[in-house]
């Protein structure tokens, strides 16, 4: 989970530094359009996954790294 996660949360990342830099939304090119149904819900995935790696800014990271050997 931790690591779909990051990868819609860099996928959301790249996207708003292309509408930053050149404004040019990739999502949107890419699925039709800003309003269309399948941009809204891979808008709404990135935004659940940022929410989501919040809680990695908590986590007790040697906790973690014991319990992964």
């Amino acid at each position: 989970m931790d690591r779909l996660a990051l990868i819609l949360v860099i996928v959301g990342a790249l996207n708003w530094l292309l509408v930053g830099l050149f404004q040019w939304d990739l999502v949107a090119a890419l699925l039709g359009g800003a309003d269309s149904w399948l941009a809204r819900t891979v808008y709404t995935l990135v935004g659940i996954a940022g929410l989501y790696s919040l809680t990695l800014l908590f986590r007790d990271t040697n906790k973690t790294q014991r319990n992964a050997r």
